[in-house]
């Protein structure tokens, strides 16, 4: 039975982590095919991935409120929960404001950025993937670099992003309107590395 509680968690992790990357995509489908007159219909599509998320990560909270034994500390789950359901909300952010600064046209520099991203989100789903048997696993640490790496990738990207923005654009509302897209989008680089920090703290306290 405890094996099969345990589980649960596992599953659960992976599960919000599976969110994270079909928002990711979705994001880079619309960005990459970019209809302004449909943008709201596309907003409810990504929001409705949120909300499956939220009601995975509720089930976690029900589940960990009652549990009398945890397979590792019940705040290290509570704080892993919450960072992995911050990447599917900072991705959901990047198409909200997209819609709230009335964006007509994609930059490229935000679709490379966005590539960034989804690398993130794909790796952090893989290490999800491996974490309950974090113990034996060979693959954990490897998994945690590649997003350490990818996340000062982004930063890279985001600081030659906002540079060619300054430069380019004369039109102080896209100006502005790219510089809080430019911003979600590496907040979302940075959730996905917060997530990865955490599970190196589980493994190093478990090991």
């Amino acid at each position: 039975m405890a094996r099969k509680q345990d589980a649960f968690y596992y599953n659960n992790f992976a599960a919000c982590a599976g969110y994270s990357c079909k928002a990711a995509h979705l994001l880079r489908d619309i960005l990459t095919d970019f209809m302004p007159d449909e943008i709201e219909k596309r907003l409810q599509e990504i929001h409705e991935i949120e909300r499956q998320a939220d009601e995975e990560r509720h089930q976690m909270d029900d589940v960990l409120t009652k549990a009398f034994i945890t397979p590792i500390e019940r705040e290290d789950i509570a704080e892993l929960s919450q960072n992995i359901d911050e990447v599917t909300d900072k991705i959901e952010d990047v198409l909200i404001r997209v819609y709230i600064n009335n964006v007509q046209k994609i930059r490229p520099e935000a679709l490379r950025l966005l590539d960034t991203v989804i690398k993130c989100c794909d790796a952090l789903c893989d290490l999800l993937g491996e974490f309950s048997d974090f113990r034996k696993s060979k693959k954990i640490s490897g998994k945690i670099i590649e997003i350490n790496t990818l996340e000062e990738e982004a930063d890279h990207l985001y600081m030659s992003s906002m540079r060619q923005l300054h430069v380019e654009e004369k039109d102080v509302l896209q100006i502005i309107a790219w510089r809080e897209i430019y911003d979600y989008l590496e907040k979302c680089a940075d959730a996905c590395e917060h997530v990865a920090d955490v599970i190196g703290r589980v493994v190093m306290k478990n090991s």
